[in-house]
């Protein structure tokens, strides 16, 4: 194939695999805790990063890392303490990271062209430093969220039970904004700042559409997400077309044709199922494009006790 004589495509496609690999990975989480548009909320607070890079003439990709991480924290602070006036503390977050990466860049002397990049993803500009940081990123992604996956759904389903059996709560939930900070600087040289969090949720409400266990829907959500970003960047590729936005659209395709599957494969399942077989541990086939499953108890409490997902 000629697309991989080329370096530049060969870094972009290696990118978009881990890129599809850790959004849906932590997305399923987001989604549980219904907190799907967290990563909209990141992918704003970590432009002020991107332009702190430009002004300090450092990577882009690890000062948008350690503001992101930050604003993840804030954020989390927000949610425990803002009570009533926390979605203005959140507002007033978002807004001022964008503003304050455009404003930085600007005082860089960068341009549109810069940013643009950084909102959108762009194919081109991904380089041998970024496949680093973005691998050691990646990295630390899928190690949390499948190296703590039984203690992360625990506390994504049922927060007070989770709390009763021991859990450290609050430790949980401030590593998975963590995680989710991480994996938005980790997608947004492919995917783009602005259209991260719908690659988070979308291949994860995707699954959900036609699976039944936490296990498979993680499972599938993550093969969506692998195939709709190679299938976007080499798209992208051939067509000139921004990577981004057809990633995205290939994930929404991808919604809708499972969508449309899921009808017939529920009538199927009725039809063969008995009363005694229920399953456990699932996510409903028809959670909705929020991806808010409710769970069993007994399945949170198996996870919550170390018992499998």
């Amino acid at each position: 194939m000629d697309i991989l004589d080329y370096a530049f495509m060969q870094r972009a496609l290696l990118a978009a695999v881990l890129v599809g690999i850790t959004a849906p990975a932590i997305g399923i989480y987001l989604v549980q805790r219904r907190q799907a548009l967290m990563g909209d909320g990141i992918g704003h607070v970590a432009m002020t990063g991107v332009g702190l890079g430009f002004l300090l003439n450092s990577s882009p990709v690890w000062m948008a890392t350690a503001v992101s991480v930050l604003g993840s924290v804030l954020m989390e602070l927000i949610r425990w303490y803002g009570r009533t006036r926390g979605d203005i503390a959140l507002a007033m977050l978002f807004y001022g990271g964008m503003a304050g990466g455009v404003m930085l860049t600007s005082l860089a002397g960068g341009t549109n062209a810069n940013l643009m990049s950084y909102l959108f993803g762009s194919l081109s500009t991904v380089s041998d430093s970024d496949v680093t940081a973005i691998t050691l990123l990646a990295a630390f992604v899928v190690l949390v969220t499948i190296g703590l996956r039984r203690q992360l759904f625990a506390v994504s389903q049922d927060e007070e039970f989770a709390r009763v059996t021991g859990l450290p709560v609050r430790a949980l939930n401030l590593l998975t904004a963590v995680t989710a900070a991480v994996t938005v600087t980790v997608a947004m040289r492919v995917v783009g700042l602005l259209l991260v969090s719908a690659l988070m949720v979308v291949p994860v409400a995707a699954a959900q559409q036609i699976t039944r266990s936490f296990a498979v829907t993680f499972a599938v959500a993550v093969a969506i997400g692998v195939s709709v970003t190679i299938g976007g960047t080499v798209t992208s590729y051939y067509r000139d077309v921004p990577p981004g936005a057809t990633i995205v659209l290939l994930a929404i395709a991808a919604f809708i044709a499972l969508t449309a599957l899921a009808a017939p494969l529920a009538r199927r399942r009725a039809r063969r199922q008995t009363p005694g077989d229920l399953p456990d541990c699932g996510v409903p086939a028809a959670a909705g494009a929020s991806g808010a499953a409710e769970e069993s108890v007994p399945a949170t409490r198996r996870a919550a006790e170390g018992g499998g997902v």
